[in-house]
């Protein structure tokens, strides 16, 4: 047997790092080039995620075979650019290749690049049952290439961006068609292909998420709060930050953290000298006090709200009860789940797929909680198939787990929910 060969580290791209597009005569010379080139082009963009407010895109990489790799700078365009026009009806005349889509598409988007034909490595990978779907490891087991990845989390807002941020970016792209390929073989070869198809045109046609419902009920460490005075404080504090935020273009966390919201909030201090003490249990830094006449001014606005104006200690959004109160609160809901996530369960093992990407689990809770009519009493399957589709899921999902959930919807009595034995034995004396 032949001993396997050591990954190669990748650490320039093969015609080097090219230099940052930033004018309108050089990215109208990179359209000119990767316009001469063929297939399908390899796309990323780079965000400052915990440094910005705004999720834009600072750095776009492109490569296309022939047609060169290029790094494009979008900020001195903005969006709705004549030449971003051009690039995005270039990007459109073939297959455009990302990975992890979802988080690098609304930037795109933003700038008016909207590609109609996707092929998303990361989520290739989880289709096909791939133990690891991270861009390195991908490249590692199956290009045999090693990637860094130490300026993931950097700031990409910063200009000039250093040139080794720039050679990092570059190789994301680098090698992303042949990526793609051999993804491709390998959901060909397992008859899943079209599965992956279905996914990555589903993901084209999302349509935006809508707003969120009381975005501030997502601070962390929420269950700490029992009190809706509590709650108050902590919806004008992130009302408040948020509005810096945005309007500085910072993020949030940087303004005042979740953990110091929270300690405000069950504090509640009245002046700057009570503030600095509820915080320096966190590790008090400097950018938190800058905006305390702020934060004292909200709280002090919360304290002073009416009980009839405080917020409820639930939102009124149309969530489900957490899974948690099903079983003994709602036992009829329950009976159904219980059974559609073993099988579904067994049926993701038996085609080697994540059960999150056979089917969302938020789907199989709503059938639960609301099935069609009739289909806990008589078995009907045609009933299930049409309310999966209502809720999103797409036909090659429907074709494997409609017939499963159709029998859970049958079941009134829950699985038992087997604890894990400790099977280790006490040492004598």
């Amino acid at each position: 047997m032949e001993e396997p060969q050591e990954p190669v580290p990748l650490l320039v791209p093969s015609q080097g790092t090219p230099q940052v597009i930033n004018t309108e005569p050089l990215l109208s010379d990179a359209i000119t080039q990767l316009a001469g080139g063929y297939g399908a082009f390899a796309v990323d963009a780079e965000r400052a995620s915990g440094f910005r407010y705004s999720a834009r895109a600072y750095l776009i990489q492109i490569k296309r075979k022939g047609g060169g790799l290029h790094l494009i700078d979008p900020i001195p365009f903005g969006p709705a650019h004549p030449l971003l026009a051009q690039l995005n009806e270039l990007l459109n005349s073939d297959e455009v290749i990302l990975h992890a889509s979802t988080q690098d598409l609304p930037c795109l988007r933003e700038l008016g690049i909207n590609p109609t034909h996707l092929f998303d490595t990361e989520l290739a990978g989880r289709i096909a049952g791939l133990p690891r779907v991270g861009l390195g490891p991908l490249l590692e087991s199956l290009i045999g290439v090693v990637l860094a990845k130490e300026h993931s989390a950097a700031d990409w807002s910063t200009r000039p961006l250093p040139q080794e941020w720039l050679t990092y970016a570059a190789l994301d792209v680098e090698l992303l068609v042949e990526l793609r390929d051999a993804m491709h073989e390998i959901l060909q070869s397992a008859g899943k292909l079209e599965w992956a198809e279905q996914e990555f045109a589903a993901i084209l046609k999302a349509p935006p998420p809508p707003p969120r419902v009381d975005p501030w009920r997502r601070t962390s460490g929420m269950h700490k709060i029992k009190r809706r005075d509590h709650l108050t404080i902590i919806r004008e504090l992130w009302i408040a930050r948020d509005a810096i935020a945005s309007d500085q273009d910072i993020a949030s966390g940087k303004l005042l953290n979740d953990s110091a919201i929270i300690e405000l909030a069950l504090t509640a201090p009245k002046t700057k000298k009570e503030l600095e003490k509820a915080l320096r249990p966190l590790g008090l830094r400097a950018r938190w006090l800058e905006n305390s006449p702020t934060w004292l001014d909200a709280i002090s606005r919360a304290v002073a709200l009416p009980e009839d104006k405080w917020p409820a200690m639930r939102s009124n959004a149309d969530t489900l009860p957490p899974i948690k109160l099903w079983r003994d609160k709602f036992p009829e809901k329950f009976a159904p789940l219980s059974h559609a996530r073993a099988l579904i369960e067994g049926l993701a093992r038996a085609n080697s797929i994540p059960m999150e990407n056979l089917i969302s689990p938020e789907i199989v809770r709503r059938i639960c909680w609301s099935p069609p009519a009739q289909s806990t009493t008589i078995r009907d399957e045609p009933a299930v198939r049409l309310a999966l589709a209502e809720l999103g899921a797409r036909p090659w999902q429907i074709d494997l787990i409609a017939p499963y959930v159709a029998d859970a919807l049958l079941e009134h009595e829950a699985l038992e929910i087997v604890e894990p034995v400790d099977e280790t034995t006490p040492e004598s004396d």
